[in-house]
Protein backbone atom coordinates (compact mmCIF):
# COMPACT_ATOMS: atom_id res chain seq x y z
CA UNK A 1 0.00 0.00 0.00
CA UNK A 2 1.15 3.87 -0.88
CA UNK A 3 0.18 6.26 1.86
CA UNK A 4 0.76 10.05 1.22
CA UNK A 5 1.62 11.98 4.10
CA UNK A 6 4.13 11.58 7.08
CA UNK A 7 2.81 14.21 9.62
CA UNK A 8 0.31 12.35 12.20
CA UNK A 9 -2.24 10.37 10.15
CA UNK A 10 -0.02 8.52 7.03
CA UNK A 11 2.52 6.95 10.05
CA UNK A 12 -0.68 5.99 12.41
CA UNK A 13 -2.15 4.35 9.33
CA UNK A 14 1.01 2.59 7.99
CA UNK A 15 1.28 1.54 12.14
CA UNK A 16 -1.86 -0.36 11.76
CA UNK A 17 -1.53 -1.66 8.20
CA UNK A 18 2.04 -3.31 9.09
CA UNK A 19 0.18 -4.91 12.43
CA UNK A 20 -2.26 -6.11 9.93
CA UNK A 21 0.22 -8.17 7.27
CA UNK A 22 0.73 -5.15 4.77
CA UNK A 23 4.09 -3.92 3.28
CA UNK A 24 3.80 0.30 3.48
CA UNK A 25 5.22 2.72 1.52
CA UNK A 26 4.46 6.41 2.45
CA UNK A 27 5.72 9.38 0.31
CA UNK A 28 6.20 12.61 1.66
CA UNK A 29 6.92 15.89 -0.35
CA UNK A 30 8.88 17.50 2.78
CA UNK A 31 12.38 16.61 2.93
CA UNK A 32 12.63 15.47 6.07
CA UNK A 33 9.84 15.33 9.07
CA UNK A 34 8.50 19.11 9.70
CA UNK A 35 9.54 19.86 13.68
CA UNK A 36 7.24 21.75 15.87
CA UNK A 37 3.50 23.11 14.70
CA UNK A 38 0.99 23.83 16.42
CA UNK A 39 0.17 21.66 20.02
CA UNK A 40 -2.35 19.08 19.48
CA UNK A 41 -4.79 16.83 21.99
CA UNK A 42 -5.75 13.59 22.12
CA UNK A 43 -9.08 12.93 24.09
CA UNK A 44 -11.24 9.56 24.78
CA UNK A 45 -11.35 7.33 22.47
CA UNK A 46 -8.38 8.48 20.72
CA UNK A 47 -6.13 8.09 23.64
CA UNK A 48 -7.52 4.21 23.88
CA UNK A 49 -5.71 4.20 20.20
CA UNK A 50 -2.45 5.68 21.76
CA UNK A 51 -2.76 2.87 24.28
CA UNK A 52 -3.17 0.32 21.57
CA UNK A 53 -0.49 1.00 19.60
CA UNK A 54 1.29 0.72 22.45
CA UNK A 55 2.78 4.55 22.45
CA UNK A 56 1.43 5.93 25.47
CA UNK A 57 4.47 6.29 27.33
CA UNK A 58 6.12 7.32 24.68
CA UNK A 59 3.71 10.15 23.91
CA UNK A 60 3.22 11.17 26.87
CA UNK A 61 6.82 11.29 27.26
CA UNK A 62 6.80 14.24 24.50
CA UNK A 63 3.53 16.07 25.67
CA UNK A 64 4.15 19.80 26.13
CA UNK A 65 3.19 19.29 30.07
CA UNK A 66 0.79 22.44 30.15
CA UNK A 67 -0.73 22.22 33.81
CA UNK A 68 -3.79 24.41 32.13
CA UNK A 69 -5.12 27.52 30.51
CA UNK A 70 -5.53 31.63 31.95
CA UNK A 71 -7.73 33.76 29.92
CA UNK A 72 -6.31 36.95 30.72
CA UNK A 73 -7.66 40.57 30.28
CA UNK A 74 -5.55 43.37 28.64
CA UNK A 75 -3.15 44.07 31.86
CA UNK A 76 -2.40 40.29 32.08
CA UNK A 77 -5.27 39.76 35.14
CA UNK A 78 -6.75 35.97 34.87
CA UNK A 79 -10.44 36.04 34.28
CA UNK A 80 -10.76 32.44 33.97
CA UNK A 81 -8.98 29.33 34.82
CA UNK A 82 -9.16 25.64 32.94
CA UNK A 83 -6.69 22.79 34.24
CA UNK A 84 -5.24 19.77 31.98
CA UNK A 85 -7.74 17.51 35.05
CA UNK A 86 -10.67 18.67 34.22
CA UNK A 87 -13.58 16.39 32.81
CA UNK A 88 -10.79 13.36 33.17
CA UNK A 89 -8.17 15.09 31.19
CA UNK A 90 -10.32 15.90 28.03
CA UNK A 91 -11.15 19.30 28.71
CA UNK A 92 -10.35 22.30 27.57
CA UNK A 93 -6.28 21.91 27.48
CA UNK A 94 -6.37 17.79 27.50
CA UNK A 95 -3.54 16.05 29.72
CA UNK A 96 -2.41 14.72 26.02
CA UNK A 97 -1.29 17.92 24.56
CA UNK A 98 1.55 17.16 22.48
CA UNK A 99 3.30 19.80 19.33
CA UNK A 100 2.80 18.92 15.90
CA UNK A 101 5.72 17.51 14.82
CA UNK A 102 7.22 15.42 18.03
CA UNK A 103 3.78 13.14 17.59
CA UNK A 104 4.82 12.66 14.11
CA UNK A 105 8.15 11.94 15.36
CA UNK A 106 7.31 9.40 17.75
CA UNK A 107 5.22 8.15 14.96
CA UNK A 108 8.15 7.65 12.73
CA UNK A 109 10.82 6.61 14.89
CA UNK A 110 7.81 3.35 15.57
CA UNK A 111 7.16 2.72 11.92
CA UNK A 112 10.69 3.47 10.08
CA UNK A 113 11.86 0.08 10.88
CA UNK A 114 9.07 -1.99 9.22
CA UNK A 115 7.73 0.97 6.85
CA UNK A 116 9.32 2.10 3.24
CA UNK A 117 9.78 6.07 3.21
CA UNK A 118 10.09 8.49 0.85
CA UNK A 119 11.15 11.91 1.85
CA UNK A 120 11.41 14.39 -0.53
CA UNK A 121 9.29 13.11 -2.95
CA UNK A 122 5.38 13.22 -4.55
CA UNK A 123 3.02 11.45 -6.02
CA UNK A 124 2.66 12.95 -9.74
CA UNK A 125 0.20 11.09 -11.50
CA UNK A 126 -1.70 8.31 -10.81
CA UNK A 127 -3.72 5.55 -12.80
CA UNK A 128 -6.45 3.18 -11.35
CA UNK A 129 -7.90 -0.10 -12.62
CA UNK A 130 -9.69 -3.06 -10.90
CA UNK A 131 -6.59 -4.71 -9.98
CA UNK A 132 -4.33 -1.96 -8.65
CA UNK A 133 -3.03 1.75 -9.27
CA UNK A 134 -0.70 2.44 -11.17
CA UNK A 135 1.97 5.86 -9.92
CA UNK A 136 4.35 7.71 -11.12
CA UNK A 137 6.22 9.65 -8.47
CA UNK A 138 7.53 13.52 -9.22
CA UNK A 139 11.34 11.75 -9.21
CA UNK A 140 10.57 9.55 -11.91
CA UNK A 141 10.16 6.46 -10.38
CA UNK A 142 6.99 4.43 -11.97
CA UNK A 143 5.59 1.52 -9.19
CA UNK A 144 1.85 -0.26 -8.75
CA UNK A 145 0.12 -0.26 -5.32
CA UNK A 146 -2.79 -2.56 -4.33
CA UNK A 147 -4.12 0.21 -2.42
CA UNK A 148 -3.49 4.22 -2.47
CA UNK A 149 -4.30 6.52 0.91
CA UNK A 150 -3.78 10.01 0.82
CA UNK A 151 -3.02 11.36 4.40
CA UNK A 152 -1.47 14.95 3.03
CA UNK A 153 -3.92 17.34 5.22
CA UNK A 154 -5.99 20.26 4.38
CA UNK A 155 -4.51 20.75 0.88
CA UNK A 156 -4.35 17.50 -0.03
CA UNK A 157 -2.65 16.75 -3.33
CA UNK A 158 -4.13 13.25 -3.82
CA UNK A 159 -7.77 14.56 -2.69
CA UNK A 160 -7.27 17.20 -5.74
CA UNK A 161 -6.26 14.52 -8.72
CA UNK A 162 -8.78 12.21 -7.36
CA UNK A 163 -11.94 13.86 -6.46
CA UNK A 164 -11.63 17.24 -7.78
CA UNK A 165 -10.33 21.11 -6.78
CA UNK A 166 -10.10 21.89 -3.52
CA UNK A 167 -12.93 24.75 -3.57
CA UNK A 168 -15.42 21.76 -3.98
CA UNK A 169 -14.27 20.63 -0.61
CA UNK A 170 -13.12 23.19 1.57
CA UNK A 171 -15.13 25.10 3.77
CA UNK A 172 -13.94 28.65 5.17
CA UNK A 173 -14.97 29.15 9.26
CA UNK A 174 -14.48 33.07 9.04
CA UNK A 175 -11.16 32.76 10.63
CA UNK A 176 -8.01 32.65 10.02
CA UNK A 177 -4.92 30.74 12.13
CA UNK A 178 -1.53 32.02 12.75
CA UNK A 179 1.71 30.85 15.11
CA UNK A 180 5.02 30.40 15.30
CA UNK A 181 7.97 29.70 18.48
CA UNK A 182 9.37 33.01 20.02
CA UNK A 183 11.89 32.84 22.54
CA UNK A 184 10.05 32.64 26.50
CA UNK A 185 10.96 35.61 27.53
CA UNK A 186 7.27 36.30 29.18
CA UNK A 187 8.01 34.14 32.17
CA UNK A 188 5.71 31.12 30.93
CA UNK A 189 5.54 28.52 32.92
CA UNK A 190 3.46 25.16 32.34
CA UNK A 191 0.33 27.45 31.79
CA UNK A 192 -1.32 28.47 28.46
CA UNK A 193 -2.22 32.10 28.39
CA UNK A 194 -4.30 33.75 26.12
CA UNK A 195 -5.96 37.08 25.64
CA UNK A 196 -9.21 37.50 23.70
CA UNK A 197 -10.86 40.72 21.67
CA UNK A 198 -13.65 41.14 19.47
CA UNK A 199 -13.04 38.91 16.55
CA UNK A 200 -9.53 38.29 17.69
CA UNK A 201 -7.17 36.56 20.21
CA UNK A 202 -3.21 35.99 20.72
CA UNK A 203 -1.94 33.27 23.08
CA UNK A 204 1.03 31.82 24.66
CA UNK A 205 1.44 28.28 25.33
CA UNK A 206 4.48 26.81 26.96
CA UNK A 207 6.59 23.47 24.75
CA UNK A 208 9.03 21.46 26.40
CA UNK A 209 12.06 23.60 25.58
CA UNK A 210 11.80 25.81 28.73
CA UNK A 211 13.93 28.72 26.64
CA UNK A 212 10.69 28.95 23.66
CA UNK A 213 7.33 29.45 23.84
CA UNK A 214 4.29 29.06 21.43
CA UNK A 215 2.66 31.86 19.96
CA UNK A 216 -0.86 31.83 18.71
CA UNK A 217 -3.48 34.16 16.88
CA UNK A 218 -6.86 33.80 15.50
CA UNK A 219 -8.61 36.68 13.93
CA UNK A 220 -11.87 36.66 11.95
CA UNK A 221 -11.75 36.99 8.23
CA UNK A 222 -14.88 36.27 5.90
CA UNK A 223 -12.54 35.75 2.84
CA UNK A 224 -9.00 34.21 2.45
CA UNK A 225 -7.21 35.24 -0.55
CA UNK A 226 -3.38 34.53 0.41
CA UNK A 227 -1.93 31.73 -1.10
CA UNK A 228 -0.56 29.04 1.94
CA UNK A 229 2.83 28.89 0.65
CA UNK A 230 3.07 32.85 0.42
CA UNK A 231 4.84 33.21 3.61
CA UNK A 232 5.69 37.04 3.16
CA UNK A 233 2.26 37.56 1.90
CA UNK A 234 1.39 35.88 5.48
CA UNK A 235 3.10 37.79 6.99
CA UNK A 236 1.97 41.34 6.35
CA UNK A 237 -1.56 39.91 6.58
CA UNK A 238 -1.26 38.82 10.32
CA UNK A 239 0.92 42.36 10.96
CA UNK A 240 -2.14 44.09 9.31
CA UNK A 241 -5.23 42.40 10.86
CA UNK A 242 -3.51 42.19 14.76
CA UNK A 243 -2.58 45.66 14.58
CA UNK A 244 -3.56 47.23 17.72
CA UNK A 245 -4.59 44.14 19.48
CA UNK A 246 -3.06 44.69 23.01
CA UNK A 247 -1.49 42.16 25.74
CA UNK A 248 1.71 41.04 24.51
CA UNK A 249 1.13 41.71 20.89
CA UNK A 250 3.34 44.19 20.26
CA UNK A 251 6.34 42.11 22.19
CA UNK A 252 5.63 38.92 20.37
CA UNK A 253 5.54 40.62 16.60
CA UNK A 254 8.83 41.28 16.93
CA UNK A 255 10.29 37.93 16.45
CA UNK A 256 7.94 37.43 13.05
CA UNK A 257 10.62 38.14 10.91
CA UNK A 258 13.04 35.93 12.41
CA UNK A 259 10.72 32.79 14.17
CA UNK A 260 11.85 29.32 12.11
CA UNK A 261 8.60 28.07 12.29
CA UNK A 262 5.64 30.58 11.05
CA UNK A 263 2.63 28.88 9.60
CA UNK A 264 -0.63 30.56 8.76
CA UNK A 265 -3.87 29.36 7.12
CA UNK A 266 -7.59 29.44 7.02
CA UNK A 267 -9.67 27.71 9.17
CA UNK A 268 -11.54 25.27 6.94
CA UNK A 269 -13.01 21.84 7.13
CA UNK A 270 -13.26 19.33 4.38
CA UNK A 271 -16.67 17.42 3.73
CA UNK A 272 -16.70 15.47 0.94
CA UNK A 273 -19.90 12.98 0.47
CA UNK A 274 -17.57 10.09 0.45
CA UNK A 275 -13.64 9.49 0.83
CA UNK A 276 -12.88 7.15 -1.42
CA UNK A 277 -13.12 6.34 -5.01
CA UNK A 278 -11.94 2.89 -6.38
CA UNK A 279 -9.04 1.67 -4.68
CA UNK A 280 -8.10 5.57 -3.57
CA UNK A 281 -9.00 6.50 0.02
CA UNK A 282 -8.46 9.48 2.02
CA UNK A 283 -7.43 9.84 5.87
CA UNK A 284 -7.31 12.49 8.40
CA UNK A 285 -7.71 16.40 7.00
CA UNK A 286 -7.06 15.80 3.81
CA UNK A 287 -10.09 13.50 4.03
CA UNK A 288 -12.32 15.38 7.06
CA UNK A 289 -10.82 18.23 8.77
CA UNK A 290 -12.77 19.69 11.30
CA UNK A 291 -10.75 22.38 11.81
CA UNK A 292 -8.19 23.57 14.81
CA UNK A 293 -11.51 24.74 15.92
CA UNK A 294 -12.40 21.32 17.16
CA UNK A 295 -9.31 20.41 18.82
CA UNK A 296 -10.06 16.56 17.56
CA UNK A 297 -8.19 16.89 14.02
CA UNK A 298 -5.43 14.89 15.40
CA UNK A 299 -8.00 12.06 17.67
CA UNK A 300 -9.97 11.76 13.82
CA UNK A 301 -6.45 10.93 12.18
CA UNK A 302 -5.65 8.21 15.05
CA UNK A 303 -9.21 6.55 15.52
CA UNK A 304 -9.43 6.53 11.63
CA UNK A 305 -6.25 5.02 11.03
CA UNK A 306 -7.22 2.51 13.48
CA UNK A 307 -10.45 1.96 11.91
CA UNK A 308 -9.50 2.08 7.91
CA UNK A 309 -6.79 -0.49 8.88
CA UNK A 310 -8.89 -3.09 10.52
CA UNK A 311 -11.78 -2.52 7.99
CA UNK A 312 -9.61 -3.24 4.92
CA UNK A 313 -7.93 -6.01 6.50
CA UNK A 314 -11.33 -7.94 8.15
CA UNK A 315 -12.83 -7.21 4.31
CA UNK A 316 -9.51 -9.46 3.00
CA UNK A 317 -8.31 -5.76 1.72
CA UNK A 318 -11.37 -5.69 -0.26
CA UNK A 319 -11.37 -1.53 -0.83
CA UNK A 320 -14.95 -1.30 -1.57
CA UNK A 321 -15.54 -3.25 1.25
CA UNK A 322 -13.30 -1.74 3.25
CA UNK A 323 -13.68 1.75 2.71
CA UNK A 324 -17.37 1.64 3.14
CA UNK A 325 -17.37 0.09 6.61
CA UNK A 326 -14.57 2.56 7.86
CA UNK A 327 -16.86 5.11 6.24
CA UNK A 328 -19.99 3.75 7.68
CA UNK A 329 -18.20 3.96 11.17
CA UNK A 330 -16.09 7.48 11.41
CA UNK A 331 -18.80 9.48 9.91
CA UNK A 332 -21.41 10.41 12.97
CA UNK A 333 -17.81 10.59 14.87
CA UNK A 334 -16.49 13.44 12.14
CA UNK A 335 -19.87 15.33 12.16
CA UNK A 336 -19.80 15.69 15.81
CA UNK A 337 -16.60 16.71 15.84
CA UNK A 338 -17.03 19.12 12.91
CA UNK A 339 -20.11 20.45 14.70
CA UNK A 340 -17.93 21.61 17.62
CA UNK A 341 -15.21 23.06 15.68
CA UNK A 342 -18.32 25.24 13.43
CA UNK A 343 -19.86 26.23 16.61
CA UNK A 344 -16.37 27.20 18.33
CA UNK A 345 -15.87 29.27 15.06
CA UNK A 346 -19.26 31.14 15.43
CA UNK A 347 -18.49 32.38 19.51
CA UNK A 348 -15.32 34.17 17.65
CA UNK A 349 -17.00 35.40 14.97
CA UNK A 350 -17.34 39.74 14.56
CA UNK A 351 -20.98 41.18 15.75
CA UNK A 352 -23.26 41.57 12.85
CA UNK A 353 -27.10 42.66 12.98
CA UNK A 354 -28.32 39.83 10.95
CA UNK A 355 -25.90 37.13 12.55
CA UNK A 356 -27.72 34.10 13.98
CA UNK A 357 -28.34 34.17 17.81
CA UNK A 358 -25.51 31.54 19.86
CA UNK A 359 -27.21 28.51 21.10
CA UNK A 360 -27.67 27.96 24.57
CA UNK A 361 -24.80 25.91 25.07
CA UNK A 362 -25.65 24.93 28.55
CA UNK A 363 -28.18 22.94 27.43
CA UNK A 364 -28.11 19.12 27.43
CA UNK A 365 -27.85 18.71 23.38
CA UNK A 366 -24.81 20.34 24.33
CA UNK A 367 -23.27 17.67 26.59
CA UNK A 368 -24.53 15.09 24.09
CA UNK A 369 -23.13 16.31 20.93
CA UNK A 370 -19.73 17.05 22.88
CA UNK A 371 -19.97 13.34 24.21
CA UNK A 372 -20.51 12.19 20.63
CA UNK A 373 -17.46 13.81 19.78
CA UNK A 374 -15.21 12.88 21.88
CA UNK A 375 -16.04 9.20 22.55
CA UNK A 376 -18.73 8.58 19.78
CA UNK A 377 -16.90 5.95 18.04
CA UNK A 378 -16.88 2.27 18.55
CA UNK A 379 -13.32 0.52 18.25
CA UNK A 380 -13.77 -2.99 17.42
CA UNK A 381 -10.81 -5.73 18.93
CA UNK A 382 -10.79 -7.26 15.15
CA UNK A 383 -10.60 -10.57 16.39
CA UNK A 384 -9.66 -12.76 13.72
CA UNK A 385 -7.88 -10.09 11.81
CA UNK A 386 -3.87 -10.58 12.02
CA UNK A 387 -2.22 -8.65 14.12
CA UNK A 388 1.65 -8.87 14.81
CA UNK A 389 1.81 -7.40 17.83
CA UNK A 390 2.88 -3.90 19.20
CA UNK A 391 6.29 -2.82 17.31
CA UNK A 392 8.94 -0.56 19.62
Amino acid sequence: MLVAGASIAGPALAHWLRRRGAEVTVVERAPELRPGGQAVDARGVAKDVIVRMGLDAAVRAACTDTAGAHTVDVDGNVLETFRADDDGGDGFIADIEILRGDLSRVLYDDTRDGVEYLFGDRIAELTQDPDGVDVVFAGGDRRRFDLVVGADGLHSALRAMVFGPHERYLRHLGHVLAFYSVPNGFGLDRWLLEHQEVGRSVLLRPIQDATRAMAMFYFASPDFDVDHRDVAAQKSMLRERVAGLGWLTPDILEHLDDTPDFYLDQVAQVVLDRWSSGRVGLLGDAAFSSSPMSGQGTGLALVGAYLLAGELAAAGWDPEVGFARYEERMRSYVEANQEIGRLNARTRDLPAPDAEPLPDFSGEWFVELVGRAINGVELPDYAGVPDSGVRR
